[in-house]
């Protein structure tokens, strides 16, 4: 399975994302390439990743500015064909911005930088990214962001639909206040699209894929290895 990382002015997680699909996960059959904003072309890949960081230096606000490359005219038709693509943090603000996903990141409810480790749940409808993992199961993964409190003027049909796919919670499971960063309603920290195929979320699992991290240290990989086995036509999660 082949991963594109798209690299915008100012990406500052893409070579993570690459290390990801393209060592960690080699001996598993993914592979990895870099795609410049500039292109007009996804160049075959299977699946999209939008990484992390400052994309035009947030200018304007964040994502605005990336979401108008030339390279997310293909990333749409990609989308439209039902391929699959995870936009992390600053990904999740491209999505956003050039329609991808619903709703919009606006600035911590504490008008801080947040940066630390928080806990998920994982729940709604299955994903190519998430639908090797069991609902409910907790993981354990990074932010690191300014806007990244979610907003949607329909929250309820959001809900409803199952789109709502990451939450942010405590120990316990519960999406308390106290588990919420940076504010975004109902504690969402992730939500895909109507269609299933595109995966927004704020934390950062492409840096939680390797033991050596520590506690949760690999938690991340499993959105990774969850789009393999979709790849490979394995079934759905069916239990918690």
């Amino acid at each position: 399975m082949k991963f594109g990382v798209i690299r915008f002015p100012g990406s500052n997680c893409d070579d993570d994302a690459l290390h990801v699909v393209g060592r960690v996960l080699a001996s598993q059959g993914a592979t990895g390439k870099i795609l410049w904003h500039k292109d007009a072309s996804l160049d075959g890949v299977d699946a999209v990743i939008l990484p992390g960081g400052f994309s035009y230096g947030d200018y304007l606000r964040a994502g605005a500015m990336a979401a108008h490359s030339p390279i997310l005219g293909a990333v749409k038709e990609f989308v439209a064909r039902g391929g699959p693509v995870l936009a992390i943090c600053n990904g999740f603000q491209i999505a956003c911005e050039a329609g991808l996903l619903e709703g919009a990141l606006t600035r911590n409810a504490s008008l801080r930088f947040a940066c630390r480790d928080v806990l998920l749940r994982v729940e709604g409808r299955p994903t190519p990214f998430t639908q090797a993992i069991p609902a409910g199961r907790i993981l354990r993964m990074s932010i690191a962001h300014a806007e990244g409190r979610y907003v949607h003027p329909d929250p309820e049909r959001l809900e409803r639909e199952g789109r709502v796919i990451f939450r942010y919670v405590t120990e316990e499971g519960e999406a308390a206040a106290s588990a919420n960063p940076n504010g975004s309603l109902g504690n969402v920290a992730g939500v895909t699209n109507e269609r299933g195929n595109v995966l927004g979320l704020m934390p950062h699992p492409e840096r939680a894929c390797e033991a050596l991290l520590g506690e949760g240290g690999e938690d991340g990989r499993q959105l990774f290895e969850s789009a393999l086995a979709f790849a490979r036509g394995e079934p759905a999660r069916v239990g918690g």
